[in-house]
């Protein structure tokens, strides 16, 4: 097991279009990914699953914590790192 604490600096937090792309980079590894807000003590969500993800309610300054599990789990927390600091491509 693998494991990631990030804050979320977008505004949106973790909603609609960048809970979108953090799906879809979960969705490109081999690897199970789970996600908890440290935050709201919220969690864990399956990453592939944008409705229980959105369950976590992650808002702009939150700090989350992502694991993974398989084959990709490196690789898998290196994108989803990517993604996250680059503000979602923003």
């Amino acid at each position: 097991m693998s494991q990631l604490l990030l804050t979320i600096e977008h505004d949106a937090g973790l909603h609609a279009r960048p809970l979108a792309q953090f799906v879809k980079v979960v969705k490109q590894f081999d690897a199970e990914i789970n996600v908890w807000n440290m935050t709201s003590n919220k969690g864990p969500a399956k990453g592939d699953s944008p409705l229980k993800l959105m369950l976590l309610t992650v808002k702009k300054g939150d700090q989350i914590r992502i694991e993974a599990h398989g084959e990709q789990s490196e690789p898998a927390l290196s994108a989803l790192r990517s993604l996250i600091e680059s503000n979602f491509g923003e």
